[in-house]
């Protein structure tokens, strides 16, 4: 369980971090499943339903970007979504009825690992209301010099910050952003972030000779229903499964209004769809 100020910190800052909370035992059985599933995939030659591979590399290239849907796939990352002192403190950020929505593996591998750009994470996937975060484990130590995740503390309370261009979801925000005002979120492999899913956050690319490693698990409160924004939304709710309590009868709604996004043709992921973007802003 958290404690009372680490519980402060969530409500105040968007979220709070937490070192030690899987023992290096815990972290080597999943960095052992996970490297055992990625064993043998090449740029050329991969199952692209499953992982995702880093752009940039030859046909016989083995970086790894991506990891899709551990905890729905694979037996200890499974295990993990519904450890009990887990979902303790999932229950005590979001409430008494939970859903698991979505997990990932994020690799970054060292010298190549992608750059993540500023976003939040309900632009995605809008809900009846906000109660919804993710828990990031780091899998290795994490530092600024390999990508550690970036935060704007406070933010989680305001309106949605912009992430369309012509009319379209960019993925990735599209107003200026105060990097100033940033918190770099470090920590030894075990360490546990609780993010709302409000909260602005970004990670550089990888240019050490380490890896950073960092698994993404995300839950909301059982009563937060998916806002319907076409085929995204069946894909964004194909692993949901309750997890804690009792499955909502009713949507609980605590806004007026959320931003929609309107997404151009499907995407594989946020790396995919914030390349794109890139791209077309180069571009024009």
């Amino acid at each position: 369980m958290l404690t009372e100020a680490r519980v402060a910190a969530y409500r105040r800052d968007g979220f709070t971090v937490c070192e030690g909370f899987l023992s290096q035992a815990e972290v080597d059985d999943l960095l052992g499943e996970a490297d055992a599933v990625c064993a043998g995939s090449t740029n050329r030659c991969h199952d692209a339903a499953r992982l995702e591979m880093e752009p940039d590399q030859p046909p016989e290239g083995t970086a790894v970007r991506r990891l899709y849907e551990p905890c729905s796939y694979y037996p200890v990352a499974r295990a993990l979504s519904e450890l009990d002192r887990l979902v303790d403190v999932v229950e005590q950020l979001c409430g008494p009825n939970l859903v698991f929505h979505y997990s990932k593996l994020n690799v970054k591998p060292a010298e190549v690992g992608s750059v993540v750009e500023w976003h939040q994470d309900l632009a995605y996937y809008p809900l009846t209301n906000r109660d919804s975060l993710a828990v990031l484990f780091y899998l290795d130590e994490t530092d600024r010099g390999n990508g550690a995740l970036q935060l704007l503390p406070g933010r989680h309370d305001s309106v949605l910050l912009e992430h369309t261009r012509d009319g379209y979801f960019q993925g990735r925000v599209t107003e200026a952003v105060d990097e100033a005002e940033a918190v770099l979120a470090e920590g030894r492999a075990g360490t546990a972030v609780f993010m709302h899913g409000l909260t602005p956050h970004a990670s550089a690319p990888n240019r050490s000779q380490r890896p950073r490693r960092t698994m993404i698990l995300s839950y909301r409160a059982a009563d937060a229903f998916p806002i319907y924004c076409g085929p995204m939304t069946h894909k964004a709710e194909a692993h949901v499964r309750l997890v804690r309590g009792e499955a909502a009868r009713e949507a609980r709604f605590d806004q007026d209004r959320f931003p929609v996004p309107r997404y151009q043709g499907e995407i594989a992921s946020l790396y995919d769809l914030q390349e794109r973007s890139r791209v077309a802003e180069q571009g024009s």
